[in-house]
């Protein structure tokens, strides 16, 4: 597919105008970032895992006829998507205590919490995405109330369905963050799920060990975080054996 314009970049993904009206493409960068940019690294071949794990969970999704702004993988970096007006959320799902949850609250992380928590944060870099509560959310019209409901409902429908995808590949969902955008199509709008799922937006932990499998060994310097990013590909059975020859990261399965 040949490049076309640019449109944004961001910490993790770039953004072109689609081959046809209302379309996006989304390429999968292998830089990570950690405190809104404060820690800047690369993952080799981060980017092709987070393409096909994400691909892979946004089709499994729209079985579910949960709506998406996924429309088909291009390429191994690439993603055809729906353009879609973005809400200024990230919406984070909690099941067990980790990360900030667990410094503002005082409580051990790795405690399984006493049902799913949902917290709202203001996607705002220079700001450090600060925790918004509903009152803010409306307040400043960056969602009317139905539409934090509907995504609410979504959130909880996602979290339901990928703990029990990861927990059937010996995996723990911990957390995970999702954003959404309203899709026009003519005088009507409805919310669906854009982004992406992948490591990067996901806490998951090996369900033996606790091992960690996602950006926390980046953020944490604990190391191995392409190996970690891999073996979540593996398990979810999308990647064939490393190329490790090449230096271009692992081989998905097309």
């Amino acid at each position: 597919m040949a490049r076309r314009r640019q449109l944004y970049e961001g910490k993790a993904k770039v953004l072109f105008e689609g081959p046809e009206p209302g379309t996006l493409v989304q390429y999968f960068k292998d830089d990570a970032t950690a405190g809104n940019g404060v820690k800047n690294g690369i993952i080799t071949g981060k980017g092709v895992l987070n393409n096909r794990i994400s691909e892979y969970l946004m089709l499994k999704l729209h079985d579910l006829n949960i709506p998406t702004h996924f429309i088909k993988r291009l390429n191994m970096r690439e993603q055809l998507i729906r353009e879609a007006e973005i809400i200024p959320l990230e919406v984070v799902i909690r099941n067990i205590a980790a990360g900030s949850i667990a410094k503002r609250l005082g409580i051990e992380e790795g405690t399984r919490l006493p049902r799913t928590i949902i917290e709202y944060y203001y996607k705002n870099d220079s700001l450090g995405d600060p925790m918004v509560s509903d009152e803010h959310i409306s307040a400043f019209n960056w969602a009317t109330p139905q539409e934090l409901d509907d995504m609410n409902g979504m959130a909880l429908r996602i979290n339901d369905f990928l703990m029990g995808v990861f927990s059937s590949v010996g995996i723990t969902l911990v957390d995970f963050k999702l954003e959404f955008g309203r899709l026009w199509e003519g005088d009507e709008m409805r919310i669906i799920l854009a982004d992406e799922i992948s490591p990067d937006n996901c806490r998951l932990w090996d369900s033996k060990t606790n091992e960690k499998m996602d950006k926390d060994r980046f953020r944490r310097d604990m190391g191995k975080v392409e190996e970690a990013y891999q073996e979540v590909a593996r398990r979810l059975g999308i990647l064939t054996e490393s190329n490790n020859g090449d230096h271009q990261g692992p081989e998905a399965v097309q």
